[in-house]
C-alpha cells in the first residue's frame, strides 16, 4: 500500500526578506503535457506545478513567503524520486505517489488539497462534489479557487475535477494538458467523459 506523508505549514503572521535563509530545491521536468517546476523543502515535496501558468508568481511567492525560502535550482532526493514517479505515471506504470508532501497555504485550502489527494486515478470529481465531500456545498467557488492554488499538481489530482456541467474548466496547465490527462488514466475517450 502506498503512503502520502502530509505535513501542515500555516502562513506566516509577519514577513521579512531577510530572514529568508531557507532554500527551496527546484528542478525541471518536462512531462508530455508541459514543463512542470519540482521544488523540495525539508526532505518534502512542495511543489509541482505548471512552469508557465498564469498564477506562476504568486504560487511561488506563496510558498517563498510561507516558507522563509528562496528558490534555488539543485538537484534533491525527493525530486529525483518524484521525477522517477511521474516518469512511471506518464509510462502508464503508476496510479498512485508515494512521496511526501508539504502543503503551503491556508487552513481551507490544505483541506482541498487533502480532498483531492482521495479522488482515485481514473476518476473524476465535481466542484460541487468536492464541497460536498468538505460538507460546505456552498462553497463551490472557494473550492475552485482552492484547486487553482494547488502547487503539488498531478501528485494532487486537481485535473480530475470538472464543472459541474460534465465540462472541462479551468486548469493551471491548460485544457489541452488536462485533456491529456484524463486521457492517460482512461477517463476521457473519444472526446467523451467517462462519468463514474
Amino acid at each position: 500500500m502506498n503512503k502520502l506523508i502530509i505535513i501542515l505549514l500555516p502562513l506566516p503572521a509577519t514577513y521579512d526578506k531577510k530572514q529568508m535563509e531557507e532554500i527551496i530545491k527546484i528542478q525541471y521536468y518536462h512531462s508530455p503535457c508541459g514543463e512542470l517546476i519540482l521544488g523540495s523543502y525539508d526532505h518534502h515535496l512542495c511543489l509541482c506545478d505548471w512552469r508557465y501558468r498564469k498564477a506562476r508568481l504568486a504560487i511561488d511567492a506563496r510558498l517563498q513567503k510561507g516558507l522563509k525560502a528562496q528558490y534555488k535550482e539543485e538537484k534533491s532526493p525527493v525530486t529525483d524520486k518524484a521525477i522517477s514517479q511521474l516518469n512511471e505515471y506518464f509510462d502508464k506504470k503508476r496510479t498512485s505517489f508515494d512521496l511526501p508532501l508539504l502543503f503551503v497555504g491556508s487552513d481551507f485550502q490544505k483541506k482541498v488539497w487533502e480532498t483531492l489527494l482521495q479522488i482515485p486515478y481514473g476518476k473524476l470529481e465535481t466542484y460541487k462534489g468536492l464541497s460536498n465531500r468538505l460538507y460546505n456545498p456552498k462553497a463551490v467557488r472557494a473550492v475552485a479557487a482552492a484547486n487553482g492554488a494547488n502547487s503539488i499538481s498531478l501528485i494532487v489530482p486537481c485535473h480530475r475535477v470538472i464543472g459541474s456541467n460534465k465540462q472541462l474548466v479551468g486548469y493551471a496547465g491548460g485544457i489541452q494538458a488536462k485533456t491529456k490527462l484524463l486521457q492517460l488514466e482512461g477517463t476521457f475517450l473519444d472526446g467523451q467523459l467517462r462519468i463514474f
